[in-house]
This record gives structure tokens, sequence and C-alpha cells, in this order.
């Protein structure tokens, strides 16, 4: 059945006052664009910037350009570059929290210097602190195909964190994400790992908000959150295990930067704003029947999540088609997608049921999978209409 009133949250709501709270918002292509799977993206900047003011009217930060928004995965830096720009104006214009990823996505996959590495995370930073924007230092490939060792990571990384003009966020983000960062901080060990980002942080505290721990790892995040200097925030990443994370325990709680958030937005909202009254246990009432969606849009390969956050929007009218730069809606397999609708559907998410259930039948009948046609929970319960819908296209 879906939750009466689910995806009608209020809208023009402030920040959360009790937790730190970014989504990471994906990219609308521009379906008109003639594009190669390997060219550069192209972008419908209006409906990509849109849907970061759904974002910022539920009173959640955007966390820009990060790997939601397919660095890597088919937006390249120039892409980014302009992405940056754009949202960091349009958070001065609507006043709304943004913080951007700045990386080394601008270097060829393999070859280069660490001297190279440096560099074009100096480009990047530079580029997010002039647009206002609160930086994100994301891992980098060529960084981990490079790096000798720990001592590599501290001493690069102490580089940046002496020149920048304001605190920034560090991104621990795990090889179940991208597999080219496998023993990033130096080591494939861990707790070794660990001890590498700890140093780091303690060497510059002032210059660290807070680290995103992207490891699906629950209990390897509270360790850490329970160690970092007093007034560094753990962000939590782990799509898995989020409600608990964010709800804490009386050691602490984790600050929320996550990809799930993007199709979770109102339900999140919702929340948070009990959060902040204190009442965990309706908090957890709201955000813990999200679950089920949240693992499956991350289940493995679970780099190829983004292709599930871009069906739920589009199926929930944030855009009017579902292509990806890249060509990543062929990412996951039609079962998947038709499971992803169901899960969202019975959580209410769809300002418009009939719409949504439109757009999955369309999508499963181009691609010769169309029965049985899914409903949405609503017209299962209270009969289906005389005609089906003709607004959809």
């Amino acid at each position: 059945m879906t939750a009466p009133g689910a995806a009608a949250a209020t809208t023009g709501q402030p920040p959360p006052r009790s937790r730190t709270v970014f989504a990471a918002a994906h990219v609308v292509a521009d379906p008109h664009a003639d594009t190669t799977p390997d060219g550069p993206a192209a972008l419908d900047w209006d409906a990509t910037l849109a849907f970061r003011r759904h974002l910022w009217a539920h009173g959640l930060g955007v966390a820009e350009a990060m790997d939601t928004a397919q660095r890597g995965m088919g937006l390249d830096w120039s892409g980014a570059a302009e992405l940056i720009r754009r949202s960091a104006a349009e958070a001065r214009a609507t006043g709304g929290r943004i913080a951007c990823g700045t990386g080394t996505d601008q270097l060829p996959p393999h070859g280069g210097t660490l001297a190279d590495v440096r560099a074009a995370y100096e480009e990047q930073l530079t580029l997010a602190e002039e647009a206002g924007a609160q930086p994100v230092l994301m891992a980098s490939r060529q960084l981990a195909a490079l790096a000798g060792g720990p001592d590599t990571y501290r001493d690069l990384y102490g580089h940046l964190l002496r020149q920048t003009t304001r605190p920034v966020i560090l991104h621990w983000l795990g090889p179940m994400f991208d597999p080219a960062l496998t023993g990033y901080w130096g080591s494939r060990d861990l707790e070794t790992a660990t001890e590498t980002l700890l140093h780091i942080i303690a060497d510059h505290p002032a210059k660290v908000d807070g680290v995103k721990v992207s490891l699906l790892d629950a209990p390897r995040e509270v360790a850490l959150r329970r160690r970092l200097p007093k007034g560094v925030r753990c962000y939590t990443g782990d799509d898995f295990h989020y409600p608990e994370l964010i709800a804490g325990d009386a050691h602490g709680f984790s600050d929320a930067l996550l990809g799930v958030f993007d199709p979770l937005a109102p339900l999140a909202a919702g929340a948070l704003r009990l959060l902040d009254t204190g009442d965990t246990a309706a908090f957890r009432a709201t955000l813990d029947p999200t679950v089920p969606l949240a693992r499956h849009l991350f289940r493995a390969p679970t780099r190829y999540y983004k292709t599930g956050v871009v069906l739920l929007a589009w199926l929930a009218g944030h855009q009017s088609h579902f292509t990806m730069v890249g060509g990543l809606q062929s990412a996951r397999s039609l079962p998947h997608l038709r499971r992803a609708y169901e899960l969202a559907d019975g959580l209410g998410l769809f300002p418009d049921p009939e719409l949504a259930a439109t757009r999955i039948r369309t999508l499963l009948t181009v691609y010769g999978a169309a029965e049985p046609q899914p409903q949405p929970a609503a017209t299962a319960r209270y009969g289906a209409p005389a005609r089906p819908t003709e607004r959809d296209t």
C-alpha cells in the first residue's frame, strides 16, 4: 500500500538542526544530444538545476559533482566544472548549502606523476573555492595507482589542506563503489588505512570539517567516528545502514552525505525533522522502511546504483526521460528496475503514482518485458482508472 501523503512532504523547510545532511545529486542528461558513451556529457541544465532546488526546498544540502553525478562514469572534468559553477551560483541565489567534489579526473587514467596529481587537485580546489562551494576532497584513482604507501597520502593531503581557505570534507570511497580505489590511504588492510586517515586529520584538524565514509561497514564507521578529533564530523556514506548511523548511540552519531537521499529526499527530510524534536523512535520508524529500497539500488555491482536513482527521478516526474550520460540507463536489468519501482511505490515516493505506473509500463513494453503489468499500490487496492493516462510521453 502506498503510504498516504508520504510524497507530499512540506517543502521550503529549513535545514535540520540536529544533523548536517547532504544529498548527493544526480545529473539529468540531454536526451536530444547526439552523443556517444565515451564522448563528453551533454546535460539538460534546466532539469539538473531544478532537481537541486527540489533538494534545497526540503532542507537538505546538495553534494555536487560527486560519484552520484557520474564522475568518472560519463561525466568528465569539463562537465563537472560547469556543473560546479552553475550549481554554486544556484545555491547562492536560493540560500542552499552546497559542497562540491574535487578530484583529479582531468588527468588520463594511466601514467603521470604525483606532481600531476597534486596540480590536478589544486586546480579543482581552486575552482570550487572560487565558486563559493565547500570542497570535498574526493578519492583519486590516479593517486591510488601511483602512491607508494601511507606516507604518500600524508604528504599530498597535507600539502592540499595547508592551502585550503575553508575546512574541507575528506572522502573515503570503498572499492565496492570504485574498484580502482582498492588500497586507498596506502594499504588494503582497513585498520592500517584508518590509521593513515586519522593521522592526516590529526595533523590538520582545523582544515577538516569532516570525513565521508563510504565503506558499507557500520561497525568500522562507528569505530572511526569515535576516534575523530572534537569538531570533526563523520558523514555517513553508508547507503545500507544510514538510519542507525544517523540516529547514533550514547557515544555520538554520524551526519550524512548520501546518494540514497537523492530519491528519498521527502521522506528523509521528514524523518530528520522528527529527529530534531528528539523523537528518535519516530525517526527510525520513518527511515527504517526505506532500507530495502536502498539495499536494492546499491546491490553489487554497487557502482551502478546511479541507474536506479535516475529511474526513480523519472518515475517521480523530476525529469521527462530515462536517459543517462554515458548510456548508463542500460547498466541495470529490467527486473532490477521493476523491483526498484515496486519498492519506491510502496514507500509513497511518487507524487503521482499513476504517472509512475504508466512510465514503468512504457519502459517494460519497449524492452519486451511488459507482462505482468505493474500497478501502483494505491491503484491495486482501490481499482484501476477506466482508461490509461495520456499525459506521459
